[in-house]
């Protein structure tokens, strides 16, 4: 683990998630500081207490309650060096029966979420720069059944990272985003803990297994991580091996 300044601050955006929580940790445990941001105040407290940091309560797909999240997070911790976005939704249909509703909810939640948070958080770091992470999908750069929605969602956030990254860079603001396969949260449990589903996902995932939480977290916190000063505009896969490398190809040794 990267160590951290205990003065270095940084906004987290859906918190509470299995990610979330395991990001949390990494940077309390690394010395840095947190703001947390999250729709259900109920699940956003007990972990803010966990660690002494501040909250406030917002839905990442309203870009007014995020705009006042982060204008109270700039107050609170006195600006921030870093902003962890998490804030996402899964939804494994294909197109011809998904719904305009369910349609929009993805890319409100995925898309249009990331992009309300660089609005927000990049003017308040003109003045020192630092990190902001998102986070893709494997399914958002390679050709997955049924993720038609989700694939649409988090390419579009990978063309966000490469834009915004050109954009900021002279501000001294750097832009990536993490894109996991399979990783074991609640927001999956539907898939992994289902046999038939479990089986045939673990079979594209060259390394044989689903990622952890963990495995996900240290890849954030990495790239917020001020020592990474020079990484800018990347989009980082952490998943096992599935969007690069074809299982069905491979020998078997």
């Amino acid at each position: 683990m990267v160590p951290m300044s205990e003065t270095f601050r940084t906004v987290i955006v859906g918190a509470y998630g299995g990610i979330g929580q395991a990001v949390c940790a990494m940077v309390h445990q690394a010395g840095g500081t947190g703001f947390l941001i999250g729709r259900s105040i109920d699940r956003l407290q007990p972990l803010a207490d966990r660690y002494g940091w501040p909250c406030s309560v917002a839905d990442a797909t309203d870009w007014n309650q995020l705009e006042s999240a982060f204008i109270s997070a700039d107050s609170i911790l006195g600006g921030f060096h870093s902003v962890i976005h998490l804030a996402g939704s899964v939804l494994l249909k294909p197109m011809h029966l998904t719904s305009r509703q369910e349609w929009d909810a993805t890319i409100a939640t995925n898309l249009t979420s990331a992009a309300g948070i660089l609005r927000s958080a990049v003017p308040k770091m003109f003045a020192i720069g630092g990190s902001i992470v998102l986070v893709s999908s494997a399914a958002g750069s390679t050709g997955l059944a049924n993720h038609e929605a989700i694939a649409a969602s988090k390419g579009g956030i990978e063309g966000l990272v490469r834009s915004a990254a050109t954009t900021y860079a002279t501000k001294g603001i750097r832009v990536n985003a993490v894109a996991p396969g399979l990783v074991q949260t609640p927001l999956t449990e539907r898939v992994w803990s289902n046999p038939r589903s479990a089986e045939v996902s673990l079979s594209m995932h060259p390394l044989g297994r689903f990622g952890t939480p963990d495995d996900v977290a240290r890849a954030i916190v990495w790239l917020a991580s001020p020592e990474q000063s020079w990484v800018t505009g990347q989009i980082l896969g952490v998943d096992g091996g599935l969007a690069r490398l074809k299982t069905t190809t491979a020998p078997k040794l």
